[in-house]
């Protein structure tokens, strides 16, 4: 079982790509319930497109800060027919899962790429999943499941510490039979890092990408934005009203050469994304 290519262009345009969020849940963060229904998801994947997506990322689990999971069959209950119809629409899929099974019927209904929030430590068999489909696989930073994520946010030194448990993610997937041109890194912000420990990880970008993997970044907002916003002693500001900040690190992450941004607000980082991409060019001339 392999994977539909991917467009040429996804791996050789010389820009940053838009993953654009399609949540089948009714819990998550930032629109819990918007796009639950079947109707309601694949026409907001087929807006995210209009408006500038080049991968749409459909997940049936909230990952938030505390979230129950979801049972397996509840969550490929909600994901596949999504993916299936966008797929038919020729969208590049991304499917949002910790699951082996749920990603290995993903990629069997048209998706493309593995973004597996604990890069692979949530459940064994989903290195070999990407081993044996091909697909590109998105190993991102993770310390443990919602419920208890917050309780494990203990570094030495954030940067460092990072790096080296995603490079150590990188050899158990080279050992399963995963080769590097799948790889995509992603340093998992808002994942063990409530607050102050994702700016570091975002002011040092460039050393991630120097890591020589595609880098993912996913800020969109999350709730270190919404303290950042915040008013003194009030509490944070809600996620829709962290779009704009959101579009800043867009711009920031393509300036310093990440390989893609996943965001709830496609327009918006989509702007950026054109302010970041001529002042880059810019540079040359």
């Amino acid at each position: 079982m392999h994977p539909a290519p991917l467009p040429l262009s996804l791996t050789t345009i010389d820009r940053t790509l838009i993953m654009g969020v399609v949540n089948v849940t009714p819990d998550s963060f930032s629109d819990g319930g918007n796009w639950f229904s079947h109707e309601a998801a694949v026409q907001h994947g087929l807006l995210l497109r209009e408006q500038g997506a080049d991968i749409l990322d459909v997940g049936g689990e909230s990952t938030r800060p505390g979230a129950p999971r979801v049972d397996e069959d509840e969550e490929l209950r909600r994901v596949i027919p999504v993916i299936t119809e966008l797929a038919s629409h020729g969208a590049v899929i991304s499917v949002d899962t910790t699951r082996a099974r749920v990603a290995q019927e993903a990629i069997a209904a048209g998706a493309h790429i593995i973004n597996d929030v604990s890069g692979g430590l949530a459940d064994d068999d989903m290195v070999h999943v990407a081993a044996q489909t091909g697909a590109v696989f998105v190993a991102m930073h993770w310390r443990g499941h919602a419920q208890v994520m917050d309780s494990l946010e203990v570094y030495d030194d954030v940067v460092d510490d990072v790096r080296r448990e995603l490079l150590s993610r990188v050899e158990h997937l080279y050992e399963a039979g995963v080769r590097r041109e799948q790889i995509v890194l992603d340093p998992g912000l808002g994942f063990s890092k409530s607050g102050a420990n994702n700016w570091p990880l975002l002011a040092h970008t460039p050393e991630f990408v120097e890591l020589g993997f595609p880098l993912l970044i996913g800020a969109s907002r999350k709730r270190f934005l919404g303290h950042l916003l915040a008013q003194p002693d009030m509490p944070p500001v809600p996620p829709e009203a962290r779009d704009h900040a959101t579009a800043a690190i867009t711009a920031l992450s393509a300036f310093h050469g990440a390989w893609a941004v996943r965001v709830h607000n496609v327009s918006e980082s989509a702007d950026a994304l054109k302010v970041a991409h001529a002042w880059k060019s810019a540079r040359t001339l």
